[in-house]
């Protein structure tokens, strides 16, 4: 008779056998051992279905084509940008993908993006070597100006921005800042200094209790407190 051993959303450890039965499916982070479904690493887990899958608690960015993500101009070449993505891999920027003016060869390319800008740019391609290209071609793809960048796990990116953008809508209509949440762990703040602070702590308070279930209501009661709404 199958069994599912976990709950949802406790955490599991390396070799823990989190489900019992063939007709039980293992997802990422889990592995089938005979009978048994086993963890693989340190994790979440996630129970949908008849598939149980670990979220992973720690980890570095791994940069995957498609992501929008914040970065930080780390030096400026002849043709282009070096970029940091807040990964073990550095991107390149080509002229071409940098904007949609025509640039002269032999430009100063630093009136467009200088050393220690942030960006919000798009991954459109990664290579079996790591190799990454970005663009600033898109909706919503732009130099940042003013305001703070905080980082975040990037496993909790997606509890942070919410189904279809909830949890941080939730966020700039109570604290009326501008927000960015890049896919690899970076937010961009921009308000008045004590707006910028709440919603700081707000996401500070998302990333902490991301695995509790009820958060929504949680980070909604926080908000209307402390902005007295």
């Amino acid at each position: 008779m199958s069994e599912i051993i976990v709950k949802d959303k406790e955490i599991s450890v390396p070799g823990e056998t989190l489900a019992v039965g063939m007709d039980i499916l293992p997802g990422s982070g889990t592995y089938r051992d005979g009978e048994k479904i086993v963890a693989n690493r340190l994790g979440l887990a996630m129970v949908d279905g008849r598939t149980i899958k670990l979220i992973p608690l720690s980890g570095r960015y791994i940069p995957k084509t498609g992501d929008t993500i914040i970065c930080k101009v780390i030096d400026v070449g002849f043709n282009g940008w070096r970029i940091d993505t807040n990964s073990a891999y550095s991107a390149m920027m080509s002229m071409k993908d940098a904007t949609s003016e025509f640039i002269a060869r032999g430009a100063n390319l630093t009136q467009y993006y200088d050393l220690g800008d942030y960006i919000v740019c798009k991954i459109v391609n990664v290579t079996s070597q790591k190799l990454i290209d970005v663009t600033m071609k898109g909706p919503g793809l732009r130099k940042l100006k003013g305001g703070r960048i905080i980082e975040v796990n990037t496993n909790k990116v997606p509890r942070i921005i919410g189904k279809q953008g909830s949890m941080v809508m939730m966020i700039k209509d109570a604290t009326n800042c501008n927000i960015s949440v890049g896919q690899n762990g970076l937010i961009w703040i921009y308000g008045e200094p004590m707006n910028e602070l709440l919603a700081v702590q707000t996401i500070r308070k998302i990333e902490k209790e991301s695995h509790l279930s009820g958060l929504t209501d949680k980070i909604k009661e926080y908000l209307e407190e402390n902005t007295k709404k």
